[in-house]
């Protein structure tokens, strides 16, 4: 079955590296136009420039997407460029300490929770009158491993990404009447350079250290983006309020 993503208006956040990045080019190379959206400029700009190179069309906005003026603005510019928004990829997410709760502090969990749960609410409500309008839309968020156990990072990720989980589950059921799906990929390790801060010898990360015994090879971040795609194409017209762990079996265990 064909993707049916040729010419189609697609946002990935956190596009400009890592998993983010090979979406937006995987999205390029089927022919959608994308909006690159990342808080390092440099970064966004770079993958506008590989998917003009290659003959696409892009277009970068960069800031933090936990911040409403930000959403505005990518709203807006998708829609003024795409004449509106087929796909919508929350991607971009940030990394705890692996703090366990009692060691959580308050800067840690805010920043964790709004960047990863608040940013794809604050961006999936902006862009769902316009797929609506359309009367069709796919949204793909990234989840983690993370948010199917407990046992894969701290206290503030863990929450955040059960929490992207639930939202996801919440919108397929809420919308599908109105042909929008909403589809959540659960990555495993994966080669990207999010980085982890955490103090191996606190409590957390020597909890959680035996846990990480099988969870299976390292992931390239296409493989992770080929998932993402494939969930918001045709190929996946059916396919609605689903949790796909991209993660060798690690979720198996």
């Amino acid at each position: 079955m064909a993707s049916g993503l040729d010419g189609r208006g697609v946002i990935v956040t956190g596009a400009g590296s890592g998993i983010g990045r090979a979406a937006a080019l995987a999205f390029a190379a089927e022919g959608a136009r994308v909006l690159v959206a990342d808080l390092n400029a440099k970064g966004a700009e770079a993958v506008v420039k590989e998917i003009e190179q290659a003959g696409g069309d892009a277009v970068a906005v960069t800031g933090d997407l936990s911040e409403q003026a930000v959403v505005d603005a990518v709203t807006a510019t998708a829609v003024e460029r795409f004449g509106g928004v087929d796909v919508l990829v929350n991607n971009a997410g940030i990394m705890d300490r692996m703090s366990a709760l009692a060691d959580v502090d308050d800067a840690e969990w805010e920043r964790v929770i709004r960047v990863n749960l608040t940013a794809p609410f604050l961006l999936t409500r902006a862009v769902l009158p316009h797929m609506l309008a359309a009367g069709r839309g796919a949204i793909v968020n990234t989840a983690s491993e993370a948010g199917l156990r407990g046992s894969a990072a701290g206290a503030a990720y863990t929450a955040s990404k059960h929490g992207v989980v639930g939202l996801t589950k919440n919108l397929a059921v809420m919308y599908r009447k109105q042909g929008i799906r909403a589809n959540a990929i659960a990555p495993g390790g994966t080669a990207t350079n999010i980085s982890v801060e955490a103090d191996r010898a606190a409590h957390g990360p020597a909890a959680l250290g035996p846990h990480f015994v099988n969870v299976g090879r390292l992931a390239g971040a296409e493989e992770q983006a080929a998932a993402i795609v494939f969930l918001a194409s045709d190929a996946a017209s059916n396919i609605n309020g689903a949790i796909l762990p991209v993660d060798d079996g690690w979720s198996a265990v």
